[in-house]
């Protein structure tokens, strides 16, 4: 399996902060990875790294091989990678079928009417709706219109950032179905940032965790689901024959 996306050594700053620092990984065409990690891990900052959102200070970022670093986001976009955003980042005064056409605003292409047709078949909700103005869509529908955005790029790959937060446990679920479906109907690489873990594992083939900006811990996404630190510490998991530890006491083996 080829690798689609790789960063090599990757450091970036906010001002005089180093936001991530010597991160490396690799994204194979055609699979979901996860990237885990608490808040303020420097999840987003790699995203946005890849983007073009922000530029990195040193190392290397390829796309299907080729350096993609210090390119300007809208660049990016063209050479098939899709950002979809923290918070959604919905026009809200547009409608969502304007919305949706925003995404496809590099193509040249005459499909964009199927793709649109595509993506209402994966969020019926959004055709109902297509008329009205997103931001009046529901937290749940805008992550809908979101994700369906970043699909009218057709992408090579999509890089989402948080597609659960402040969903219900359903709207979870539905959310995760849809992005296993592309990525199987449609061939699309997805790198998920994720503080729900059991969502983003029971979905990917392989994961990353990040810790204070760096890669802490990386396998399939079944053997991490199985790794008793990310049982303890991700999803909440104890060894019920152990008695009496405090859980702030324990350390992490990758420490």
């Amino acid at each position: 399996m080829s690798i689609l996306l790789q960063l090599k050594n990757i450091e970036t700053y906010y001002g005089p902060i180093m936001g991530i620092r010597g991160v490396s990984m690799e994204v194979h065409k055609g699979q979901i990875v996860a990237l885990l990690g608490a808040n303020g891990a420097g999840k987003t900052t790699v995203l946005k790294t890849i983007s073009g959102a922000m530029d990195a200070q040193k190392g290397k970022v390829l796309l299907a091989g080729q350096p993609i670093q210090g390119l300007d986001p809208d660049v990016i976009a063209r050479l098939g990678v899709a950002h979809v955003p923290e918070g959604r980042e919905v026009f809200p005064f547009l409608s969502v079928e304007e919305n949706l056409r925003v995404g496809a605003f590099s193509r040249k292409d005459a499909n964009i009417a199927a793709d649109l047709a595509s993506v209402y078949d994966y969020f019926p909700s959004l055709l109902q709706k297509r008329n009205a103005a997103a931001g009046y869509l529901s937290g749940g529908q805008q992550q809908m219109l979101a994700i369906g955005r970043a699909l009218m790029l057709r992408p090579d790959i999509m890089l989402l950032d948080e597609p659960s937060l402040g969903l219900s446990p359903r709207l979870v679920r539905e959310i995760a179905t849809i992005i296993k479906r592309v990525n199987e109907d449609q061939g699309v690489t997805v790198l998920l940032v994720e503080q729900n873990a059991k969502m983003a594992l029971d979905i990917s083939h392989y994961g990353y965790v990040m810790e204070l900006g760096r890669i802490v811990m990386e396998d399939t996404a079944e053997r991490l689901r199985d790794a008793p630190d990310i049982k303890e510490f991700y999803l909440g998991l104890k060894d019920q024959g152990v008695r009496g530890r405090r859980r702030w006491k324990q350390r992490k083996t990758w420490r």
